[in-house]
């Protein structure tokens, strides 16, 4: 399929030197200074799983970079791969058209990478009126590829990814591009990142209406659900993987080789994000257990590129996973027929994110038993000497 490309010229945001001045004074207020490592609290050993995190954080020494210029204004390029979320991609496209303007960003662009929908997305954007908004359309190709396309093709100096499922509030722009000045300015270089707060939803009308749960702590170092960088850092460290063709791992793997150039990660709780899904429901377990077995297989690709004890924690390649998933689900008796009733009871009484921590229980075993069997077959492929 050919790819082709739509511009749609940005809007320009026009500011006053009185709102200037205001903006100035307000900055001062709202700006917070950020440590220098993340300290995790507690949180499930899913959970961390989850967000690829298990590691002894250091406090490391951060290569001397430029300093930037505290008046130049961040350009925002967002940059989402999509793929059959016609619906919620309505909802994420409108929000960003509505950000509040701050003078710490100038334009800003929304670079939409169709990975080969057939869901009549494409033609939506063709006609929705979207000025932000630019189209760019390839072959199915996967996720790493469209984010990457998304990169070569963005404009703006700075990149923010966020998924085609992700609604945002009208001050996300503008609380990224305060963090990442604020964070410049303390260490001295834009050898940084900042992480949004993302939280889920399966409310489709009203997302932003979602409270934040003790369920929604993130403890990742790089994710691309809601994580803004400076464009030349992605470049210089490759951008993602290709090789990642099945589910998950991609923007973990990205984020060991950001790590190893010294990126600092920057906390940003204010540029919120809902991630919207369906409500849970049974019908929904074997595509559940599909992306656990291949998330299992990616682990095993991830650990191949980085072999260190923290990937093996991360992707639950150790004998501690084997066996604790192991005991939790009784060697696999309590799984998706045997969990079922208790599952369709709490779906009945309107507790559907309780079913689905439930059903995490086997989930993580199909997972840890998928890592096992892609690396047996990994090791059996090996030529013998």
């Amino acid at each position: 399929m050919p790819s082709f490309l739509l511009d749609t010229p940005l809007s320009k945001v026009r500011v006053s030197a009185s709102d200037r001045l205001r903006s100035s004074n307000s900055l001062q207020r709202q700006l917070f200074p950020f440590s220098g490592f993340l300290k995790i609290t507690a949180t499930s050993l899913d959970k961390i799983h989850r967000d690829g995190v298990w590691r002894v954080w250091r406090r490391g020494q951060f290569a001397a970079k430029p300093i930037v210029s505290e008046k130049k204004a961040v350009q925002f390029s967002v940059v989402i791969p999509t793929y059959n979320r016609k619906p919620i991609l309505q909802q994420c496209l409108r929000a960003l058209e509505h950000q509040a303007p701050s003078p710490l960003f100038s334009n800003y662009e929304v670079v939409v990478v169709d990975d080969g929908s057939t869901d009549g997305t494409v033609d939506w954007l063709k006609s929705a009126h979207l000025p932000h908004t630019r189209l760019i359309c390839q072959a199915h190709l996967g996720a790493s590829a469209a984010r990457n396309r998304g990169v070569e093709e963005a404009t703006g100096d700075t990149i923010i990814f966020i998924d085609s499922d992700l609604v945002v509030t009208e001050v996300f722009l503008q609380s990224h591009a305060a963090a990442l000045v604020q964070g410049r300015q303390a260490i001295g270089s834009d050898c940084l990142f900042t992480y949004g707060r993302v939280i889920n939803t399966c409310n489709f009308e009203s997302p932003t209406s979602e409270p934040y749960k003790v369920t929604d702590f993130s403890a990742a170092y790089f994710a691309t659900g809601n994580v803004a960088i400076a464009r030349h850092w992605l470049i210089k460290a490759g951008l993602f993987d290709t090789g990642f063709q099945l589910y998950g791992w991609e923007d973990l793997e990205l984020g060991v080789r950001l790590k190893k150039l010294g990126l600092k990660l920057i906390k940003c709780p204010d540029a919120v994000g809902y991630h919207w899904h369906p409500a849970f429901s049974l019908d929904q377990i074997p595509s559940l257990i599909d992306k656990e077995i291949q998330r299992g297989r990616m682990g095993v690709l991830f650990y191949q590129k980085h072999s260190t004890r923290d990937v093996k924690m991360m992707i639950q390649m150790t004998s501690l996973h084997r066996t604790l998933w192991g005991l939790l689900t009784l060697g696999g008796l309590l799984n998706e027929r045997t969990l079922a009733p208790l599952l369709r009871w709490l779906i009945q009484n309107g507790k559907p994110q309780l079913a689905l921590e439930v059903a995490r229980i086997f989930l993580n075993w199909y997972n840890v038993k998928g890592v096992y069997a892609a690396y047996a077959e990994a090791q059996a492929a090996k030529p013998r000497h």
